[in-house]
This record gives C-alpha cells, structure tokens and sequence, in this order.
C-alpha cells in the first residue's frame, strides 16, 4: 500500500520512509511537518459530518481563482440566479472568500444576518429556492477585514460546511 498522502508532491518517499519529511521533495508539501515528525495527522472529524450532510446535494459547481478581481462573484451570483429560474431546483451559494466576501453586495444581501439554530445556520434566502451563506454575513462592516490563519481559518470553513 502507498503510503504518501493524498496531496503529496510527485517524488515523495512516503510517510513510512525514514526520509518522510526530510527530502528536498518534501520541501514546501503541506504534510513536511508531520511526517518529519513521525507522528501522523488523524482525519479530521469534520469530514465525515460533511459529506453526510453533503450527501442530497446532486451537482456542486466550484468557482474558484488564484487570482482576484477576475469576477468569481458575479459570475457565481449570476450563475446562481439563472439556475434558480427553474422552480423545481434548490440552489446554494457558498461563500468562503475569507479575504473579500463580496457575494451579500453582488446579490443585494448586505445587511442581512444568518440565523443560528439547533441544526446549525440557516442561509440568507434571496428566492424561496435560492439561498446563500457567506462570512460577509458574520462581520460588522463590509469594511471589515478577516484575518484566519492555518486551524482557524479551516475550522472556520469546516464550520460552514457543516
């Protein structure tokens, strides 16, 4: 069996070679730190209550770029509306850009708050089939700024998606 994790660089040794972590193929791998030291990660819990609740969602459309101000936001506002026309789909629209969450502005939500409740939080309905969560929603101003790192940021996300 393979032992090189799943995001691992092409030439990794693997996480049971005693050059796990200490390779120059190891160099700037998310996984370098722990298997340098030997100690491996535990799955994160989160994953399987994701993709259980995850599960009735028939099709995701990602849209995603390294690069900003190349109109992810209003394509996906835009893409959101055309396939919400069809009465018959229930559309969501998450929003996890930590570094400018323009979707509330683009899809005319600001102001708008989530509500919390036992089964967690319930999206910002902009159509009875067209619902959107963002972290735009959770900060005082649009002006505000998101500063997560690392286990915050991906809790953060997590916490979204679940």
């Amino acid at each position: 069996m393979d032992s090189r994790p799943e995001n691992a660089p092409e030439h990794c040794p693997g996480t049971d070679s005693v050059d796990a972590g200490k390779v120059d193929a190891c160099q700037g791998c998310p996984n370098q730190k722990i298997c340098a030291s030997a100690q491996p990660k535990a799955p994160d819990p989160a994953i399987e209550e994701i993709r259980q609740k995850m599960s009735h969602v028939k099709h995701i459309i990602l849209v995603l770029s390294g690069k900003g101000g190349v109109g992810k936001s209003t394509l996906t506002a835009q893409l959101a509306h055309g396939l919400a026309q069809n009465e018959n789909h229930q559309v969501g629209v998450l929003d996890i850009d930590i570094c400018g969450p323009s979707i509330p502005r683009v899809m005319g939500l600001e102001g708008e708050q989530v509500h919390q409740s036992g089964s967690g939080w319930s999206p910002v309905y902009v159509e009875d089939n067209l619902g959107v969560m963002s972290i735009g929603f959770l900060l005082g101003s649009p002006d505000d700024a998101v500063i997560w790192r690392g286990p915050k940021k991906n809790g953060r996300v997590n916490y979204h998606n679940t």
